[in-house]
């Protein structure tokens, strides 16, 4: 299974930022882990131009294919400006727009019926974790956001603690391998032993330079979903590298 370094660069980002995608594809001509970086759909377009090897996403996708919605993008349009892969469930959708479990599962069908891997994403808020009700809400989540049919071509589930987004913490090592290796389980349970083996999980949450080859060591981390240090490329390229060496082991 490659290694996914996943990076989401939220709503940031003009035509001006493009020179950090030209730099990462220049200093990964021919990577030994996969890479997406999942932008503002008005960027995507014209990323496609100088992205090489790096493969491009969006952030989020309306569950219609067309419609009386202003201001939404269906996943088709997405996959017309060539991405590959779309974000859905996030928590700050989740938070912010009100997301439901159903809705995203609704999202991640629509991103599979436009030929786009959904990368579904999962995670507690400080108040569950310190309830002691992670492993509950995480259950639930996936059983209500992943849709029947997933495989490890079509799925990658990214576990996202709300309380580590963008605050700083970061989940211990103990605490996500806990998350991860329950995810794993359950979607064997699910799906089968082969398939849910082969079903991507990533961590996300304050990911950096510093601590990434210590989160990638950990058991069934397939990879990263990264905020704020995929914005540039410098940051993101050594996160790429570590992942990288965990590859060849």
């Amino acid at each position: 299974m490659r290694k996914l370094a996943a990076g989401n660069w939220k709503m940031n980002g003009l035509k001006a930022d493009l020179d950090q995608i030209t730099a990462l594809a220049t200093d990964h001509p021919a990577p030994t882990v996969d890479i997406l970086l999942c932008l503002p759909a008005t960027l995507l377009t014209s990323a496609h131009a100088v992205a090489g090897q790096i493969a491009l996403g969006g952030q989020d996708c309306h569950p219609a294919d067309s419609g009386a919605h202003t201001g939404d993008i269906s996943a088709g349009m997405l996959a017309e400006t060539g991405a590959s892969a779309v974000i859905v469930g996030h928590s700050e959708r989740r938070a912010d727009h009100a997301e439901t479990d159903a809705t995203v599962a609704a999202k991640a069908k629509a991103v599979w019926a436009a030929g786009l891997t959904a990368i579904i994403c999962v995670g507690e808020t400080e108040a569950q974790r310190d309830a002691g009700q992670t492993l509950d809400v995480i259950a639930k989540q996936l059983s209500g956001s992943v849709p029947e049919g997933a495989t490890g071509a079509n799925t990658v589930i990214a576990y996202e603690p709300v309380w580590a987004i963008g605050t700083g913490r970061t989940a211990t090592l103990d605490q996500i391998a806990e998350v991860h290796d329950f995810i794993r389980t359950k979607v064997q349970t699910r799906f089968s032993a082969a398939v849910g083996g082969g079903i991507r999980l990533l961590y996300g949450g304050s990911v950096k330079p510093l601590n990434a080859g210590d989160i990638f060591g950990v058991s069934n981390v397939d990879g990263a979903l990264v905020g704020g240090a995929s914005l540039k490329a410098v940051d993101f390229g050594k996160i790429i590298e570590a992942l990288s060496s965990q590859q060849h082991h």
